[in-house]
């Protein structure tokens, strides 16, 4: 603030950070959850030179595969023995390694703390495709665990602002990802979401995607275009719902930018503030 002072919300404001702490330490009053303990300071790996792009597949290790897919697999392994990452094995026939080289060097260029870091590429087929790793996998399928089954409303919300951060920077620099589903958001072992595969889709020599529920993107756009929208998820917030019709528009130019989706979520509780009790 220009006047010395801190806040999350301007709507309510604090001398020093000591005030704000313990302030949050005790009451929501919009966030998602209560300031317990602070963040512990990891070791942090040996940094990633930036000249370490294109690599020989012998300096690569697969130690656990993580899962697979209609265009290859994804396994945790480790980078000269002691660096780990995550490598996605691309099938043969995928793409083209002249196309996707281009598109890995524009992804090389787009660094943000809400996208899954590229680190390096084998381009020789199979193609292999190196970036940093999550410890919690995809979004759909962390979801569906324990742990994930507990998490409530705050916290989703505040993970779907995480996305739309993410999304907003790839708007501002006119960068479409084509295929953003909750299966390509990677989740950190401290719940921090990432968006990975952006650039992929477009190269990807396969013009008929099919989503897992077993609809072709012309079967969906049909669907929309005869008016259907999903029901309202039981226990989603009616604001949220609302929002989530104006996303499915007919027409685009009234549909809302990530940037305004990244302002509205972030703040949504503090904008809703009295409607909802907070949860445990």
């Amino acid at each position: 603030m220009d006047n010395g002072g801190f806040y999350i919300s301007p709507r309510i404001t604090f001398k020093n950070l000591r005030e704000l702490v313990q302030h949050y330490s005790v009451s929501l009053d919009g966030l998602c959850t209560l300031l317990k303990d602070p963040c512990e300071t990891k070791r942090p790996q040996k940094p990633w030179w930036a000249d370490e792009w294109e690599i020989p597949r012998n300096r690569l290790q697969l130690a656990k595969k993580l899962g697979a897919g209609q265009f290859g697999e994804v396994w945790m392994g480790y980078y000269n023995g002691h660096t780990k990452v995550a490598i996605k094995n691309l099938k043969q026939g995928t793409m083209s390694a002249e196309a996707f080289l281009a598109e890995a060097n524009l992804m090389k260029q787009l660094q943000h703390p809400r996208l899954v870091r590229l680190h390096a590429v084998v381009t020789q087929e199979p193609i292999y495709i190196v970036t940093e790793y999550m410890e919690n996998g995809n979004l759909v399928d962390y979801l569906k665990t324990p742990q994930g089954l507990k998490l409530n409303v705050y916290k989703l919300i505040d993970m779907s602002a995480q996305v739309a951060e993410g999304m907003s920077f790839l708007e501002r620099k006119n960068y479409i990802h084509r295929d953003l589903r909750a299966a390509n958001i990677l989740v950190s072992d401290t719940l921090c979401c990432k968006i990975a595969d952006f650039g992929l889709a477009r190269i990807i020599e396969d013009n008929e995607y099919t989503a897992r529920e077993g609809m072709t993107n012309p079967e969906v756009i049909d669907y929309l275009e005869r008016g259907y929208r999903m029901p309202q998820p039981e226990s989603c917030p009616k604001e949220l719902y609302d929002l989530m019709l104006r996303c499915w528009n007919d027409h685009p130019e009234e549909r809302p930018t990530f940037e305004f989706l990244r302002s509205y979520l972030e703040d949504f509780f503090t904008a809703t503030e009295g409607q909802y009790q907070a949860q445990p």
